[in-house]
């Protein structure tokens, strides 16, 4: 298994470097199992959803799916990618001081990361805490 960065997935997806996506590209395909890290999947839809690409949620799902139906590429949780990535769809907006907010990808992430946790150490999960309101829209969160 080889492990990749945030760069050599968005050069993969972007194709903005020919050079750098070629060589991403080549790993992906030559590669037993390519691991993406939750860290390096959320760096990424930061990345895409962020001011310079404009990434819809619909555009996250179609990659994140893509991604997983991969056959060599490995993550963290499959499971949890899905959870997350049905929370981030589902979430609805709330109005906050700065206007409309849903939770983001990271937050999705985080609370389905958390009940897996407490599920493999076979904890009670209690909930995952946040100020944040969009966030505080995907089951199992609130204030502490």
């Amino acid at each position: 298994m080889i492990a990749i960065d945030t760069n050599v997935l968005l050069r993969r997806v972007l194709q903005d470097d020919v050079d750098q996506a070629t060589r991403a590209r080549k790993l992906f395909e030559s590669a037993e199992s390519v691991l993406i890290t939750d860290v390096v999947l959320v760096e990424t839809v930061w990345t895409l959803r962020g001011k310079r690409y404009k990434a819809t949620k619909e555009d996250v799902r179609a990659l994140i799916i893509s991604l997983l139906e991969e056959p060599n590429t490995v993550f963290e949780s499959k499971h949890v990618i899905w959870s997350a990535l049905n929370d981030f769809m589902v979430a609805k907006p709330v109005q906050t001081a700065n206007g409309a907010k849903t939770a983001d990808w990271a937050d999705a992430l985080i609370v389905n990361k958390a009940k897996s946790v407490a599920r493999d150490r076979r904890l009670a999960y209690q909930g995952t805490s946040t100020f944040d309101l969009a966030a505080l829209q995907i089951d199992g969160t609130g204030i502490p």
